[in-house]
Formats: C-alpha cells, sequence, structure tokens
C-alpha cells in the first residue's frame, strides 16, 4: 500500500504546482535551501466577530501575511465580506499587506462549496476548508466502501477546484467519514490530485504526539493545512479562561515537538494556523484584540522553539 501511494504522490508532485509556489506543501528546490521556519495563518475568528478593519493589522503583528475567513457561528468574516463587497475587503487586505489564504465555511457543506471557491479566488486566496460527512467510527469493509463512496461524490468538486484553480482542505473532523489516519489516506489514494488535501486539525486526531508526527510524515504533501490546536479540556461547555486555553500549544498537556519533527521532516511550506474554539463560538478568545494577538505569539514561540531545535 506505501508502495502505492508513493507512486500517486510521486505523480502529484510533478503533476502541478499552484500559484503559491509549492504543490501540497512541499517546498521548491530554491526554497529548500533555507532554514525551516512555519509559515503561519492567521484564523480570523479567534478574534471573534472584531470588524475586518480591526483583525487585520493583527496579522503581520502575529508573524504572518496570511489570514483565514471564517462564517458563523465561528465567526463572521465571511458575512463581512457581503456586507463590505468584495472591492472593498480587497483594499482592506491591500491596505495591511496582508492576503487572504483561505476561508472555513462549514454551514454550506463540502459539497455546496463551489460558490465559495470563487469568492476565495475573487479575494487573492487559494484554499476553501471544510469538513465532509458522517457516518463515523465505521471500520474494515464498511470503512473503505465509505470512503470509495465519499470520493466519488467529491470528484466533481476537485474538478471544480482545478477549473477555478484553488485547493479544497478536508478537515478530520471528529463527526465525520475521515476522522481517523486511516480513512484520511485512503481518501487521499482515491483523489490523487494537488487540488484536495488534508487540513489537518491536531483537536481531532488521537492525542499523542508521536502518532500526530508520523500521520503527517505519511501524508506528505497530501497536507495541505495544519492547526496546531490540541484537545486540552475540550471546547464543548464553557470552562474557567485558563481551561479553556488548554487548547492552544505550549498550553495543554500534548508535547509538539514531534508534531514540529514531522511537518519539518516533509518540509512543510503550507500554513500553519494557531488555533482554539472559544465557548461560545464567535467571541475573541481572550478580551481585548491585544490580549488575543499576545497569545497568539506566545504559541508561535513555543513553536518556533520546536522548528528550531529539530
Amino acid at each position: 500500500m506505501s508502495h502505492h501511494r508513493q507512486t500517486r504522490r510521486e505523480f502529484v508532485t510533478g503533476a502541478a504546482a499552484l500559484a503559491a509556489g509549492t504543490t501540497f506543501g512541499r517546498l521548491t528546490q530554491a526554497e529548500s535551501k533555507k532554514k525551516f521556519r512555519l509559515n503561519y495563518i492567521v484564523g480570523a475568528c479567534m478574534y471573534g466577530t472584531k470588524p475586518l478593519a480591526e483583525i487585520l493589522p493583527e496579522v503581520r503583528k502575529c508573524g504572518a501575511s496570511t489570514v483565514e475567513f471564517w462564517a458563523r457561528p465561528h465567526g463572521n468574516q465571511r458575512e463581512q465580506v457581503d456586507e463590505l463587497g468584495v472591492g472593498a475587503v480587497q483594499e482592506l487586505l491591500k491596505k495591511n499587506k496582508v492576503r487572504l489564504g483561505s476561508m472555513t465555511c462549514f454551514k454550506y457543506g463540502v459539497f455546496g462549496m463551489q460558490p465559495e471557491m470563487k469568492l476565495v479566488k475573487a479575494l487573492g486566496g487559494d484554499m476553501v476548508i471544510c469538513n465532509t460527512v458522517g457516518p463515523r467510527n465505521l471500520k474494515g469493509e464498511a470503512l473503505k466502501t465509505a470512503v470509495k463512496a465519499l470520493a466519488e461524490k467529491l470528484k466533481p468538486h476537485v474538478a471544480a477546484a482545478e477549473k477555478i484553480g484553488v485547493r479544497i482542505g478536508i478537515e478530520n473532523h471528529s463527526g465525520t467519514i475521515i476522522n481517523s489516519p486511516a480513512s484520511q489516506l485512503m481518501l487521499m489514494d482515491l483523489l490523487p490530485s494537488p487540488h484536495i488535501g488534508m487540513a489537518l486539525a491536531g483537536y481531532h486526531m488521537p492525542q499523542d504526539p508521536g502518532l500526530i508526527g508520523k500521520h503527517i510524515v505519511r501524508l506528505g504533501e497530501r497536507l495541505v493545512h495544519f492547526q496546531a490546536w490540541e484537545h486540552g479540556m475540550g471546547c464543548s461547555k464553557k470552562l474557567p479562561k485558563a481551561q479553556e486555553l488548554m487548547q492552544m500549544p505550549g498550553r495543554g498537556p500534548l508535547d509538539f515537538q514531534p508534531i514540529v519533527a514531522g511537518l519539518k521532516k516533509i518540509k512543510f511550506a503550507g500554513r500553519v494556523e494557531i488555533f482554539m474554539h472559544p465557548v461560545p463560538r464567535g467571541v475573541p478568545i481572550l478580551g481585548t484584540t491585544q490580549k488575543v494577538t499576545d497569545e497568539i505569539n506566545r504559541a508561535r514561540a513555543y513553536l518556533d522553539k520546536f522548528a528550531d531545535a529539530v
């Protein structure tokens, strides 16, 4: 099985590079000689539903040049695009020297994302992120059958992404078929296209740093986005802020050293999003914009320590 996957990966690597200049997270030859650094993207929903005019100046303060817009209930940046208009959002991005990287929009479902692909492209982005559908916890032949059926349903959407010039990032959400490492690899084998890959959320993986690091290596260039996000004490019920923040890298028990080592081993050039979910959804993770930025930078320093060391 591994030989078969490698053959397909070689095909994908040689097939196409998107506008970002990478092929599924692998560095170009010139970039490969540079010191490995994590390529950060800021999840705008970390600031809740603050105006884009307030969020976008924070992006570069967080060591990033790209931003991810979220839709309700997690944020409302997607809705702000409708309110402000594409042109006005383009101007805000330009003013703050920030580029839209991706947009996460669960409310339409993965089979309703084609209009969002066009919008992301119009705003200068290159990826839409969404989860798939259930059932969960399948095994054996039942899992293979379900993943194969999902892959068939996704094929026209992958073709649309190729035509538009964007990628689809599939999140490994806990309530979906594509939750386990095995199911993720199955789907990637069935869809050998540079226009779809895994948007891997650490929160939804088994909280085993060695396992996550090895899975990153197995995904290789099929990893297109990584959420630096751990389970901590969860995000389904209201907790004291210190406990809620245990989802953030460096605050909970998950050791990110083997995870960053995996990213370095595959020379991951895709984007890394420092992330957590607040309760309730749609509020900033901390009380002020400055505090949110400071917390992202604290987590970034924690991750960069491993990037420098491994």
